[in-house]
């Protein structure tokens, strides 16, 4: 099992609820109705910033809004997956509409339980 990890920052401009609220009643439901993607998903999570910082560890506050979270069997199915036409077509252009996607960071890791 590997995992997409998405830290999430929102457009400049859009405000930290504006941008919660189209990623949760929006993005989400979408990203959901496209099986051409979806099948090759086993879990979706967003998880919404509710702070910037974290008292007594961080002292620079956080630049991203929020954290997706997309599992996924192996590494050639997330390579399948975003080359979907459907995700092209339909998923990332509606993410182009609310992500500030330089700021942004993706990665795939592997999950080890300790």
């Amino acid at each position: 099992m590997v995992k997409l990890m998405a830290c999430l920052k929102r457009k400049p401009g859009m405000t930290e609820a504006e941008f919660h609220r189209y990623w949760r009643d929006v993005h989400g439901p979408l990203v959901n109705s496209v099986p051409e993607f979806m099948r090759y998903v086993r879990k979706y999570v967003q998880s919404h910033t509710v702070s910037h910082t974290v008292p007594g560890v961080a002292t620079d506050p956080t630049p991203f809004d929020g954290v997706a979270e997309l599992w996924f069997d192996n590494m050639d199915d997330v390579r399948k997956a975003y080359a979907e036409p459907r995700f092209h077509e339909v998923l990332l252009p509606d993410g182009l509409k609310f992500f500030d996607v330089p700021g942004c960071m993706f990665f795939v890791v592997e999950e080890l339980m300790m």
